[in-house]
Parts: C-alpha cells; sequence; structure tokens
C-alpha cells in the first residue's frame, strides 16, 4: 500500500524589507512521503523570498510537470516557476520555456556545488533565469524547526533571512550564482 502524504498546517508571517512586503500567509503543505524535512522548510523559504497574494505551493514531487512554487498572472500565464533542490539541464530549459521567470534554490552542499559546476555553462542562454543556493549549516537549521503546526517568523532585509519559530532561529544568507539578466 502506497504511503500518504503528511499534512503539515504552517502559519507563515513575511516581513520582506527589501520588497516591503508584510503579509501573514495560513498554508496547508503536504508533506510527499519522500520527502525530507529539510526539503519541506526550503520549500516554505521560497515560498516567503517570493511572497505574494497569488504565489501558490503545487503538487511538487508527486506531479513531474509542475514547479514545487508558481505564480500565474490572471490570465493564467506562468509568471513565476520555482524549483527547489538539483534540476537536470533538462527540467531547467523546459522551465525557462514555460515561465517569465524562474528560479531555482539549490541546497545541499557539495553535491550543490558539483551539480552547479556542471550545468552552469548551459545555463548562460536563459536571461529569465535566476539560481539561489542556500549553505548545508542553514538548510539543517531549517529542518529542525519542522512541526506539524508551525508559525513561523520569516524577516528578510539586505538579502539576508531570518526564520523564527519558537525559541530557535535560524539564519539564511541566500548566495546568488546566476541572476537574472
Amino acid at each position: 500500500m502506497a504511503q500518504k502524504s503528511t499534512i503539515y498546517k504552517v502559519e507563515l508571517s513575511v516581513s520582506d524589507m527589501d520588497r516591503h512586503y508584510y503579509e501573514t500567509h495560513k498554508l496547508t503543505v503536504a508533506k510527499h512521503p519522500s520527502e525530507t524535512d529539510e526539503r519541506l522548510m526550503v520549500r516554505l523559504l521560497a515560498f516567503a523570498l517570493n511572497a505574494d497574494e497569488q504565489l501558490e505551493l503545487t503538487k511538487g514531487l508527486s506531479t513531474d510537470d509542475e514547479p514545487d512554487i508558481w505564480q500565474k498572472s490572471l490570465s493564467g500565464e506562468l509568471d513565476l516557476w520555482v524549483a527547489l533542490g538539483l534540476p537536470s539541464d533538462k527540467v531547467v530549459r523546459q522551465s525557462c520555456a514555460k515561465a517569465a521567470k524562474v528560479i531555482v534554490y539549490s541546497y545541499g552542499g557539495r553535491p550543490a556545488e558539483v551539480w552547479w559546476d556542471k550545468i552552469k555553462g548551459s545555463t548562460t542562454r536563459f536571461d529569465n533565469l535566476q539560481v539561489m543556493n542556500f549553505s548545508d549549516e542553514a538548510t539543517r537549521d531549517l529542518a529542525d524547526m519542522a512541526s506539524r503546526s508551525m508559525k513561523l517568523q520569516v524577516n528578510i532585509q539586505d538579502g539576508d533571512v531570518m526564520v523564527s519559530a519558537d525559541d530557535r532561529i535560524a539564519y539564511v544568507t541566500p548566495v546568488r550564482w546566476k541572476d537574472i539578466a
């Protein structure tokens, strides 16, 4: 029998001084059986970094032709495609063809660096692609915060991120590997 997703209830308060965005999102997140706490928390962090009233979490791991997060225009076009982890060159190429803006948030330490060294040459032609990396230590700290019911406060200022839950705090400084042209 196939395992079912685990449901997480998240109250995500975002204070983004860089974009002047201040809002609380109540999210119901399905964690796929093969998804780790680290990946779940990276998904929530990516949501906070791009928070908007039109931003949506998708089915994620269970659907190959959807990103982890997307934002569609009112007419249905894909404005933003957010992917997590280490997508293949093919997936990056297809994503850039489907959406106006694509952001890949990589994580995982050395494997992420090896992945980027392998595909960065083939990404130069994509003017709508941004690649950001989170340190291994930061994502491990985020994973320690995961619980079925979370109240997360995310503060973003000058590109630095502070995530707090209860009495725990994680500091994340995303490293920009590729920016939109």
